[in-house]
């Protein structure tokens, strides 16, 4: 299915409790959150015919709902029912899975506490979200900052908030690149457009603290993964100057899973064997050959 358009595809999408078909599941141009941003989502990958860390991304999609000021239409079981279903109807053992949640269209205005709050789960077949992982992608750097907390919800995993990756991230591949590093609203290091990020020096890892963007259910994957390896991970502000002084990097992300990069701006790594040890030991775990470590 890779190429077609997202509104024109065979299956089924499951919306507001029924399946509906694919080319069948609309909504109102004057939804409340097309104008207004007012919607969640969450972005999860099956493997062999099970959703990675399922309840997790159900848990943080109700989360994300109630920092938004409203409640999901179902509870975390029945979306765990859902998605479930949504996978098996599809047809598909590894997949991406896509559940969200937006308010409707009875209001249309900044207030909009009356509208229905919607729900839909959509799979579909999606590779890897940058091929040939190893030999590292190119990023450059991003000219929009994560916001404050104080600015904006930024522990919810919010359309909204990413209104300025996507202005990232088309820039970046405009001038050639794969994706944007961002720093923070401190000029601190932050993550990727969609992915968190890490840096590699004297055999440990060093990671951004999620202070103002998301602690990734990936990110917190790859930090297990690495202390089952002995890595240490060292979580602390890492500043822009620093970049220079890392000899290997690589962003996680439920659609970018473990991968390497090769180049931020003017600063270069060579993806080595701790990189090449963390892609294969996750390529493992979500394929359940190892065990998730304790």
């Amino acid at each position: 299915m890779a190429g077609l358009p997202y509104d024109d595809r065979d299956g089924y999408i499951w919306m507001d409790g029924v399946f509906t078909p694919w080319r069948e599941a609309k909504v109102h141009v004057l939804t409340h959150a097309l104008h207004y941003a007012s919607s969640v989502f969450e972005g999860e990958r099956a493997y062999g015919g099970v959703i990675y860390a399922s309840r997790r991304h159900s848990e943080r999609l109700a989360n994300s709902a109630k920092i938004m000021g409203f409640e999901l239409p179902v509870s975390v079981d029945e979306l765990e029912a859902i998605k479930a279903e949504a996978l098996a109807k599809s047809g598909l053992e590894n997949a991406y899975v896509r559940a969200f949640a937006w308010r409707g269209s009875e209001m249309m205005g900044v207030s909009a506490q009356s509208n229905t709050i919607h729900l839909a789960v959509a799979v579909w077949a999606w590779g890897d979200y940058f091929a040939d992982k190893m030999k590292g992608i190119r990023m450059t750097h991003a000219q929009w900052k994560r916001p404050s907390p104080e600015s904006a919800p930024s522990h919810a995993k919010a359309a909204g908030l990413y209104m300025i990756c996507t202005l990232s991230k088309h820039a970046a591949e405009n001038a050639g690149y794969a994706d944007a590093l961002m720093l923070d609203y401190r000029g601190h290091v932050a993550e990727a457009t969609g992915a968190n990020i890490f840096f590699i020096r004297d055999g440990a890892l060093h990671t951004p603290t999620p202070d103002c963007f998301l602690n990734g259910i990936t990110r917190q994957t790859a930090m297990k993964l690495a202390e089952a390896r002995q890595i240490e991970v060292v979580e602390r502000t890492i500043m822009p100057d620093e970049l220079g002084t890392f000899s290997e990097c690589f962003i996680t992300g439920s659609a970018a899973e473990i991968t390497p990069v090769a180049e931020i701006g003017e600063f270069t790594y060579k993806p080595s064997h701790i990189s090449e040890a963390l892609v294969t030991d996750y390529a493992d775990l979500v394929h359940r050959r190892i065990p998730m470590p304790a």
